[in-house]
């Protein structure tokens, strides 16, 4: 097997490679066994709007819809089938990288109904049922980490169910994601699980916050805000890192759960798709690349990092004052960045919301058919 050369160079500085998206079709066809094996991903994400492209659009799921139609299911009932069906496929796809990588990659992903976004005992109990339906080693819980979602992580990473933390915009909301996950794994430790099999990752949004912040910074118009613009997304991450690389330096409070075979929870880049023509189309993949990290990268994304993506090395470490720096500045040019990144979580969980009803309405519809 021969993967792409500019994913291995992401591998080799630490950053390992995920897709974002999945479907039957995607399944079926091959393309993620060549993503696996001719391009070097080790792992999948998946989300509410994903699967609403993927089953509303496809007449692929049309089978899988009728038979859970006659087997008396409801539409919620039906939807959740057609995901765990997917995920469990793509489970199977992933199980030798993640054999190979000790359990590091080979995940992936599936989501609690995002309407649980703010309910922490429906996100658990959904949760402990997502993990005990799919009884997959290599699956991870995406749970968003709103307020009600942090004490949910907390709460299984306990029991032992590996968490992806998702919507986090913000410094501030990644430690407490981080403090959640290590407290959790103290709890399973203390009740005496196996803590070297639970993983996590913490996923950071990073095209979304530019998208907004570029719009403040335009309308501000001066020379120095223009300047920034671009910049508010690699800023926030590289805090993220920072705050990540100190909380597991040597002496840290990690440490005794490292030396109870606790792995470190990654951070995980996410909405890396360049929104802004002007930018480069990898911006968000080559500016982010460096040790214990993950970048989940939409098709086209991952279609133009493995064609002309130009790794420069190490874009993480060490980086954390000039994007204090940055950061300030944007600040200094007005930008109340506390008012967006809350608005930026609001958004994000109302269009999982959204894609989530509009997708079980089209296979409610499509069930009625049959």
């Amino acid at each position: 097997m021969s993967i792409n050369p500019r994913i291995a160079a992401l591998k080799e500085l630490g950053t390992s490679v995920w897709l974002d998206d999945l479907s039957t079709d995607l399944l079926e066809s091959g393309t993620v066994d060549d993503f696996i094996n001719e391009t070097g991903i080790v792992g999948l994400t998946t989300n509410p709007s994903i699967f609403e492209k993927s089953i509303t659009t496809s007449s692929t799921y049309d089978a899988t819809i009728a038979k859970c139609a006659a087997a008396g299911e409801n539409a919620s009932e039906a939807t959740f089938s057609l995901i765990c069906k997917d995920v469990d496929e793509a489970c199977e796809k992933f199980l030798p990288v993640w054999e190979a990588s000790d359990g590091v990659d080979g995940r992936v992903s599936i989501e609690v109904e995002p309407g649980f976004a703010h309910d922490t005992a429906n996100t658990v109990e959904q949760a402990r049922a997502l993990w005990k339906r799919l009884d997959r080693p290599n699956l991870l819980i995406k749970v968003p980490a709103t307020a009600a979602g942090i004490p949910a992580i907390k709460q299984l990473i306990s029991e032992g169910i590996s968490v992806n933390a998702t919507l986090i915009f913000s410094v501030e909301c990644y430690e407490a994601v981080m403090n959640a996950y290590i407290e959790g794994l103290r709890e399973a430790k203390e009740n005496g699980l196996d803590i070297s099999k639970i993983v996590s990752v913490a996923s950071v949004f990073v095209s979304r916050l530019d998208g907004v912040v570029d719009k403040q910074l335009t309308e501000v118009g001066t020379e120095e805000a223009f300047a920034l613009r671009g910049k508010a997304g690699i800023a926030n991450s590289r805090l993220a890192y920072d705050v990540f690389v100190k909380a597991h330096a040597e002496g840290g409070q990690f440490d005794d759960l490292a030396a109870a075979g606790g792995r470190p929870q990654r951070l995980l880049w996410a909405s890396t798709s360049v929104k802004n023509p002007d930018y480069p189309d990898t911006l968000y993949v080559v500016e982010l690349a460096g040790p214990d990290t993950v970048n989940t990268i939409p098709q086209n994304t991952l279609k133009a990092m493995a064609d002309h993506g130009e790794v420069k090395g190490d874009t993480l470490t060490g980086t954390g004052e000039e994007a204090a720096a940055v950061w300030q500045a944007i600040k200094d040019q007005g930008v109340d960045l506390n008012a967006v990144v809350q608005m930026l979580e609001d958004q994000g969980v109302a269009s999982f919301i959204e894609s989530w009803k509009n997708l079980v309405a089209s296979v409610e519809s499509r069930m009625k058919e049959d």
